[in-house]
């Protein structure tokens, strides 16, 4: 097999430039919509969620809210609205800081949250200061760059580069995952390594401070394998290795390897459920009706086409997932608990 060019990038290394400068670029949200953008009543339920888990570890008079890929604020500020009426102790204690690079992604946070407070931002998890945590992520494994390995009897194990809008191939050990799957012949194996760097970081974390992380991305809980990098640009999809930096790159996240990565680190983890599955536990229709017992006849359509979206198997119910992480000595959290305390 002929060297590697030396123009060719590792596809995580290519993925992570080309994405760092498309969020830094392109419109807030201009490609795509997220769940909180769909519906109010998604950051309202991750609100009480988070009270729900406050009170569980005991009201901690000082608690940090985290979120991690806050997109607009419209999901933190939907959140701090309930918390704000429902569960005012949690409010007073909170300290909210949040997860983003984007210059053009923090202001808009600012101006979404100025009338609840005044955050803390961070470029990566790891600064986020110690102490008690309750962390929220929608739709940012996703973004994280991810390395690719293909295999076939005739070359063994190969890792994919880019050089151009192509893929070229190097020779490479087998891919190691944290679950242990045994890997099949003739298949693409992907390992998201800044997504298992989250969770051995938050493992550890919560294995000696209260905590709790609750993840809500599009992907699969199984030992599925294949190519999931995928591209939209223009709202539409795309070639993900042409034009680098003018699309939105993203991959299905590998929740089982996630979630033993946590574990092995310390945490617990619960999941991964269907997304349909975890909103409806958490009141997703009923609250949805309550609003629109007192909305507009068109507002009140769309508050239940919104929940719908949310949660239909067809739409985005069953294709995204939600795994929560906590530590060891906090009981199962809303949305995963069994029986009728659901």
């Amino acid at each position: 097999m002929p060297p590697l060019p030396p123009e060719a990038e590792r596809l995580d290394v290519f993925m992570a430039r080309a994405n760092a400068r498309y969020y830094a670029t392109h419109p807030l949200l201009s490609d795509f919509i997220t769940a909180p953008e769909i519906s109010q009543v998604f950051g309202e339920l991750l609100g009480a969620w988070a009270a729900m888990v406050w009170i569980s570890m005991g009201r901690p008079n000082r608690i940090i809210l985290a979120e991690a890929g806050p997109g607009r604020g419209t999901l933190m500020a939907d959140a701090l609205r309930l918390i704000s009426k429902q569960v005012p102790a949690f409010a007073q204690s909170l300290e909210v800081h949040l997860i983003e690079t984007s210059p053009l992604m923090r202001k808009a946070q600012q101006a979404a949250l100025a009338r609840y407070t005044h955050p803390t931002w961070h470029d990566t998890l790891e600064s986020l200061p110690d102490g008690p945590m309750i962390l929220l992520a929608n739709e940012f494994l996703d973004a994280l760059p991810i390395r690719q390995f293909e295999h076939n009897p005739k070359n063994g194990w190969q890792e994919r580069y880019v050089q151009g809008a192509s893929f070229c191939l190097a020779p490479c050990p087998p891919p190691v995952l944290p679950d242990g799957r045994t890997l099949e012949d003739n298949s693409v194996v992907e390992v998201c390594e800044p997504a298992l760097a989250v969770a051995q970081m938050l493992g550890q974390r919560f294995c000696h401070t209260p905590g709790a992380a609750l993840f809500l991305d599009y992907g699969h809980s199984s030992s599925l394998t294949g190519d999931s990098l995928q591209a939209l640009r223009h709202a539409r999809p795309a070639h993900p290795l042409e034009a680098a930096g003018e699309a939105d790159l993203t991959a299905h996240v590998d929740f089982t390897a996630f979630a033993a990565q946590a574990k092995q680190a310390g945490a617990q983890t619960y999941g991964a459920v269907t997304q349909g599955t975890f909103l409806r536990a958490l009141g997703l229709m009923k609250r949805t009706e309550q609003l629109a017992t007192h909305a507009s006849e068109e507002d009140a359509a769309m508050l239940r086409s919104g929940a719908q979206r949310l949660a239909a198997p067809e739409k985005m119910g069953h294709l995204f997932r939600v795994l929560a992480l906590t530590s060891p000595t906090l009981p199962a959290p809303p949305g995963f608990m069994k029986g009728p305390a659901a």
